[in-house]
């Protein structure tokens, strides 16, 4: 059987970013935006409209939806995937309206492999690896677990 094949190749393009900005590739960015001294390791995918603030690092094999501001001085682990799309249908919606923002503060540490559904999480969290947060969190401290729960305030 003889078929085209479509392919894609990893690739930065159109994005913004302060001074001191390292990427490790392969990684996909686009249209994102970097604060000053920002990291960003490999087999990453940020999407446009993302926000990341000065100083915060992103680690290998993270992925960073659509419409997700994330502040500075924060720490996303491996393998952190951030969600905007509830699948209210479903299944994904194709519609940009039906996706949600999310917004982390500032000095924020999310554990490897967790997941960020459309949420919003103020300054000074620390939520452990492989935790789902489903909810805002409003109280600064430690949070772990499916679903994230406070274990101590900070």
């Amino acid at each position: 059987m003889d078929s085209e094949i479509t392919r894609y190749q990893c690739r930065i393009v159109n994005i913004k970013h302060g001074s001191n900005f390292k990427v490790v590739e392969p990684v996909n960015l686009y249209s994102c935006t970097f604060g000053d001294d920002c990291f960003v390791g490999p087999f990453v995918e940020i999407q446009r409209n993302v926000k990341i603030g000065s100083r915060t690092r992103v680690q290998s094999h993270s992925f960073i939806c659509d419409k997700v501001s994330i502040g500075e001085d924060c720490f996303i682990a491996h393998g952190v995937m951030f969600i905007n799309d509830l699948f209210k249908g479903g299944m994904p919606s194709r519609e940009d309206k039906d996706w949600l923002p999310t917004v982390i503060g500032n000095k924020v540490n999310i554990g490897s492999n967790s997941t960020i559904l459309p949420v919003k999480i103020c300054d000074n969290v620390v939520i452990g690896a492989g935790s789902v947060v489903v909810k805002n969190i409003i109280v600064p401290g430690v949070y772990a677990g499916n679903p994230a729960r406070l274990l101590r305030i900070l």
